[in-house]
């Protein structure tokens, strides 16, 4: 892989000639690190397919491996039992756990594929409802995929604008921006972000990122905290839009505490703390995060009061998850909103493009409940809810794969499949033969055999 004169001309007016050269040595001649994070609330009850290295020092919940697994065929990769997730981007975990200690209102604004959102789900207090946005439609339908498999009941997915969410006034405390960039930071991973650099695109995405955050900054309360971040190095991304944020709305720069051994560089422009990482320093890829507060007193998090039209549902389906919940009806699917948040989720769903929020629970087939595979994913599930039965690896794939399953002498009716102690989805059984239920958009569609 070769990278233009053009950038390493840039990385030297950035860092000085002898740390662009490491830098550029790293990009062209070391292979990406593989890293793993760990699904808070799906403890693993038994060993993983290979075997986790050293702990990413920011992230309790993250982990370096020695080799790239092959993630596509481990069932417990398709459970949520972990996420792939470059270690770099780990530090949004380290960022909330030490700056937020209540529950929040929280934005992942450009949250695809879902990374930063299902490690913000672990990291932030309990009770914190996240909204995670993408506007590219198949990137959002990922995302909902994604949030889907972690398995948390307070979450939102939606494909909304930036100016669309700005206009819900001083209602999130926490916004997470990680901006489209130039991606100098993938250029190890992915040929094509070396390739189509130019000094232009640079420009070119400052200018759009500054239109992303003048559209969502009204949607951030007063007193609350904007998490930006880029997956690239140059200042005119970076140091030059928080200037902009402080020069332009009075932003307040937020320290975050680190150590000197991560290898973090900081900022090369200006006063305010910045974050980055760098793979001649770093295990990882290359990320710059800055943190900043919105001027202001900060406003208390009131839950909203916008009663959600409840559905009529069987009793049977109410017994089937853990906690407290108001009921509705979204596209002929019966859906649970946490009490806790149900008034906020429903005027989400009334205000924004709203794929999926809480927990997805079933169809209606004429009286009779048909359950969603949401369902089988949620960490709200109550385990007793569903005969399951316990499948081997093969029998695993071939239900991922939406081949038909042979059961052994089981009760007729809906069930689960688990593997390694962790849900896969659910089957119909019909005696004879289990009628295979996993979504076909989820389904392995590789041929390799295993």
């Amino acid at each position: 892989m070769e990278v233009k004169r053009e950038f390493c001309e840039a990385m030297e007016e950035l860092l000085g000639a002898r740390e662009a050269e490491q830098l550029v040595s790293a990009i062209v001649g070391s292979e990406p690190v593989t890293s793993v994070r760990l699904n808070g609330g799906k403890p693993l009850d038994g060993g993983l397919a290979f075997e986790l290295g050293a702990r990413v020092p920011w992230c309790d919940l993250g982990y370096y491996l020695d080799s790239r697994a092959s993630f596509t065929f481990d069932p417990l990769f398709h459970a949520g039992a972990y996420y792939v997730q470059d270690a770099s981007s780990m530090f949004i975990s380290h960022v909330l756990r030490e700056l937020v200690d209540r529950p929040v209102r929280y934005l992942d604004l450009c949250a695809a594929p879902g990374g930063k959102t299902t490690a913000s789900i672990d990291a932030l207090p309990c009770g914190s409802l996240v909204v995670a946005n993408e506007v590219v439609p198949s990137r959002a339908r990922v995302l909902a995929d994604n949030v889907m498999k972690w398995g948390s009941p307070n979450t939102v997915v939606t494909q909304s604008q930036p100016r669309e969410i700005g206009k819900l006034r001083s209602y999130f405390d926490v916004v997470a921006a990680d901006v489209p960039c130039s991606g100098e930071g993938m250029m190890r991973k992915d040929s094509e972000a070396a390739s189509q650099w130019s000094r232009g695109l640079v420009a070119e995405c400052a200018s759009r990122q500054r239109e992303i955050l003048a559209a969502i900054w009204p949607s951030l309360k007063a007193g609350g905290l904007l998490i930006y971040s880029t997956c690239t190095y140059n200042t005119a991304e970076n140091e030059d839009i928080v200037a902009w944020l402080q020069s332009e709305y009075g932003a307040e720069a937020v320290a975050v505490p680190t150590a000197a051994e991560w290898g973090l560089i900081g900022a090369l422009k200006g006063t305010a703390p910045c974050y980055r990482f760098m793979p001649h320093k770093t295990r990882g890829e290359g990320l710059t995060m800055a943190v900043l507060r919105k001027p202001g007193a900060s406003e208390p998090t009131v839950n909203v009061k916008h009663k959600p039209t409840k559905a009529s549902i069987p009793s049977a389906v109410k017994t089937w998850l853990r906690g407290n919940y108001e009921y509705v009806c979204r596209n002929d699917t019966l859906v649970a909103l946490p009490s806790e948040n149900a008034g906020d989720m429903s005027m989400l769903m009334s205000s924004l493009r709203c794929l999926t929020a809480g927990i997805e629970l079933c169809t209606m087939k004429g009286m009779k409940p048909v359950p969603s595979h949401a369902l089988a994913l949620s960490r709200a599930l109550c385990p007793s809810s569903f005969a399951t039965v316990a499948v081997d690896y093969e029998s695993a794939i071939a239900y991922l794969r939406g081949s038909a399953i042979t059961l052994a002498p089981t009760p007729r009716g809906y069930m689960m499949l688990s593997y390694g102690g962790k849900p896969l989805g659910f089957v119909n059984n019909l005696g004879t033969r289990a009628n295979n239920m996993y979504p076909k958009a989820l389904r392995i569609l590789s041929q390799r055999s295993v």
